[in-house]
């Protein structure tokens, strides 16, 4: 058996080999996309464009516009006049937050009142609105805090201390900064190696359909799961080199921490290759041209990476429909599994019952290519 397999391997690595320039694009353009979506997918939000439309024109109207601008995360793009400068703003994408600071916001605070303030938010892209909603709220709750403490301080004499009931302090567990890439970056190992190794798979066994040669394959004593194994394993060398290629530039390029074993997200990876080049493989027993093998490969694979996999949404909020459909795509296990062992530290133990999805999943998928191929021989 093992000789027929290796045969089999031996030429598809030879067709392989004498085309560089498809090689060379397979390992490079992984990397590539690395860095595409690694610097383009980005879900920090700085430099908020916001224009201030001050009524007051006082020292504490002032102090409290300065506290947004302060943060870091605001802009100060230009100051308003009037509510129509602040649409036309808005509408031109010049502005992405309009703050309204009303007349005798100074004296209402000085007598202990409360000043009510208004933003006006572009919410035409609601990542960046909710985020950007969240900002705002933040930034009034440290300024309401900095007035409490100086309006208790001049009216009674006493700490402010005195007057805190609760001391909430917050941590942020696995990524501290909060950095988008620290979570872009592992996801997007299950995304690439869900584009681009069913891609060139996929054309393994339909361009022997095109070529003709598979009438040689029909007439020979090769069983069909030797000739599937020939086809999977240099396709699967590949895309592992792919995934290691990925790995380095997540780690030494973007700083990406790895907390994990990295024997472990070796082990995970491989099995995970397997699937993604067995996804590959059955398509091409499923089609008879390399135009139908491509289109197809890119419909089951890359846009279900993108989109119900977890890396941009996360699989929780979706509708059931979409969570069971997602809940089937190897996928969906790979990104959580990726993430949880460079930034949690995950161990065997919890990573065994994925692996162990991934490896029955694989083996079903090479399974039904060779019933697939023995049907065609049939």
């Amino acid at each position: 058996m093992f000789s027929r397999t290796f045969s089999v391997l031996r030429k598809e690595t030879r067709e392989i080999l004498r085309d560089p320039y498809t090689l060379g694009i397979a390992l490079v353009l992984p990397l590539v996309m690395l860095f595409l979506f690694a610097y383009g997918v980005n879900t920090d939000v700085r430099n908020i464009q916001l224009v201030v439309l001050d009524f007051d024109q006082s020292a504490a109207s002032r102090d409290y516009s300065r506290a947004f601008t302060n943060s870091g995360y605001f802009r100060l793009v230009g100051l308003v006049e009037n509510y129509d400068q602040i649409a036309g703003l808005l509408d031109r994408d010049q502005a992405d937050v309009a703050l309204v600071i009303p007349p005798g916001f100074e004296r209402t605070l000085s007598n202990g009142g409360q000043a009510e303030v208004q933003t006006i938010l572009d919410g035409s892209y609601t990542p960046f609105a909710q985020v950007a909603k969240s900002y705002t709220e933040a930034i009034n709750a440290a300024y309401n805090g900095r007035i409490l403490t100086a309006y208790v301080e001049k009216r009674t004499g006493q700490s402010p201390d005195r007057w805190s009931a609760l001391t909430v302090e917050s941590r942020v567990r696995y990524n501290p900064g909060l950095k988008s890439v620290n979570s872009i970056v592992p996801g997007l190992f299950g995304v690439i190696l869900m584009a681009f190794p069913p891609l060139l798979s996929s054309l393994a066994i339909v361009r022997e359909k095109e070529h003709g040669s598979i009438q040689q394959v029909f007439v020979s004593p090769i069983r069909p799961v030797e000739f599937i194994l020939g086809k999977l394993i240099p396709y699967g060398v590949i895309a592992f080199i792919e995934m290691m290629i990925v790995l380095a530039g997540g780690i030494f390029w973007f700083g990406v921490p790895f907390r994990g074993n990295l024997f472990l997200f070796i082990a995970a990876s491989a099995l995970y290759v397997l699937t993604t080049v067995g996804i590959g493989l059955l398509v091409s027993t499923l089609v008879r041209t390399q135009v139908a093998a491509m289109l197809m490969s890119i419909v089951l694979t890359i846009m279900p990476s993108m989109l119900f996999s977890g890396f941009i949404f996360p699989v929780h909020t979706m509708p059931t429909s979409i969570q069971a459909y997602s809940n089937s795509f190897p996928a969906r296990y790979f990104v959580d599994l990726s993430r949880a062992i460079l930034l949690k530290g995950q161990g065997w133990r919890e990573s065994l019952p994925v692996m162990g999805f991934l490896a029955v999943y694989a083996a079903g998928l090479i399974l039904v290519s060779a019933l697939r191929f023995k049907k065609r021989i049939g």
